[in-house]
């Protein structure tokens, strides 16, 4: 019997997983510069914790996230974003009471039940990060700014930056009010979900993907016409932070973030090579979801990089998948004795060492070489044990150079040629 992968999963292979570690070692250098902290959060959590702050009329929570029982009948949820599982965690640990901002980064796999696509996996991986305790745009400029040095860094080109204020707690009752008042007289026209939307959260109707209701939507109010003067200044200064610090952006007054618990601030940034499934990060301020879970009044605001996104964009221009620094290869059973003893050596001073370890011809241990993308070799024979001088060959310049059979010798001119 043959065994494959679950439909909408993956197996992420060399050599393309040194492209996703090249995306996760600048992230992290990124994140080091502005002051954020990996924090590793459970893939699984309590029902209630996304149910909570997702929304019950969401698309993921309706209809995409893995629920089961456990075997204590407790109702369990295989994370399908990370924002409602860092809330969880900031409140239950108490990091409220941490020097303002508090800064905090995660990576990892995330889980929704959806038709599988391209660039859409129902196991997926994020980089996300979280900036706690400040209701100030600059902290929001701060964020996309830091999104974008994280994505030009990768080598990401062609990127548009769309922004937009999906109000607060005291000017969106009336957009609320607006968007029922506009949809009532063609309510027929929409989905069952979004029929059943309309009293519980009308702006979920926003977010619908049927196309009979992207079509029944067209001309609905846009949320900026309904602000409050306290939105409206926050949105303001925002785009001019964004200004100062040279971020290109356009404001998109139709932008629908697909949870619930986004306040002011919403922003997604987008690819134009990537088609229909453009959408690279995205995020928003949060500024009423620790209470709702039992903390203090906390601002917050986050964003999500989805890493299938990525990928595609910078596999064949990243760097990080070249083979070893070096191949021994050993003629005889007393050079693979000599040179197993100096690829341990070298490998403690931080070189990527690898020996043939069968005893084959050196046209074959040639080859292996060539297939691995092996920077340099070194044959090591009787001869060369006898003389204790062996000679180191660059594979891509052809340069040969003799050098003592010495690890302070052969480190350095490796080091010297990486």
């Amino acid at each position: 019997m043959k065994y494959k992968t679950l439909k909408g999963l993956q197996d992420i292979l060399p050599p393309e997983i040194a492209v996703w570690h090249h995306v996760e070692n600048i992230s992290r250098d990124i994140f080091k510069n502005y002051g954020y902290q990996e924090i590793r959060l459970p893939i699984m959590e309590a029902t209630d914790v996304f149910i909570r702050s997702i929304g019950e009329t969401s698309d993921i929570v309706e209809k995409e996230m893995y629920t089961f029982q456990d075997k204590g009948s407790r109702s369990v949820t295989l994370r399908p974003e990370g924002t409602a599982s860092f809330v969880r965690a900031y409140v239950e640990h108490h990091l409220y009471n941490n020097p303002a901002p508090q800064k905090f980064y995660y990576m990892g796999p995330m889980f929704r039940y959806e038709r599988p696509q391209a660039f859409r996996y129902r196991q997926f991986y994020q980089i996300g990060a979280e900036a706690m305790g400040i209701d100030d745009p600059k902290l929001d400029a701060e964020i996309i700014s830091m999104i974008s040095a994280i994505l030009k860094s990768i080598g990401l080109e062609g990127l548009n930056f769309e922004i937009t204020s999906i109000g607060c707690k005291k000017c969106r009752p009336d957009y609320r009010t607006a968007l029922k008042n506009f949809f009532s007289g063609k309510l027929d026209r929409f989905c069952s979900d979004c029929q059943r939307r309309y009293d519980a959260n009308p702006l979920r109707i926003l977010d619908c993907k049927v196309p009979s209701c992207i079509e029944s939507r067209k001309g609905s109010p846009p949320v900026l016409d309904y602000l409050c003067g306290e939105c409206k200044e926050h949105l303001d200064r925002l785009r001019s932070y964004l200004g100062l610090l040279k971020v290109q952006h356009t404001v998109n007054p139709n932008l629908v973030r697909g949870l619930d618990y986004y306040t002011k601030t919403a922003f997604e940034v987008s690819s134009e090579n990537l088609g229909s499934q453009s959408a690279v990060a995205a995020g928003g301020r949060y500024d009423s979801m620790v209470e709702e879970f039992g903390g203090p009044p906390t601002s917050g605001i986050g964003f999500a990089m989805g890493m299938e996104r990525i990928i595609p964009l910078i596999k064949n221009s990243a760097g990080g998948t070249d083979g070893p620094d070096l191949l021994f290869c050993p003629m005889g059973d007393k050079a693979s004795e000599k040179a197993f003893l100096l690829t341990e050596q070298l490998r403690a001073k931080g070189l990527w060492v690898e020996m043939n370890l069968e005893d084959t011809s050196l046209r074959s241990q040639m080859r292996k070489a060539n297939r691995i993308r092996a920077q340099h070799i070194i044959v090591i024979g009787e001869d060369e044990l006898k003389n204790n001088k062996v000679v180191l060959k660059n594979m891509t310049s052809k340069e040969e150079i003799a050098a003592a059979i010495e690890i302070k010798e052969l480190l350095k001119i490796i080091s010297d040629r990486k």
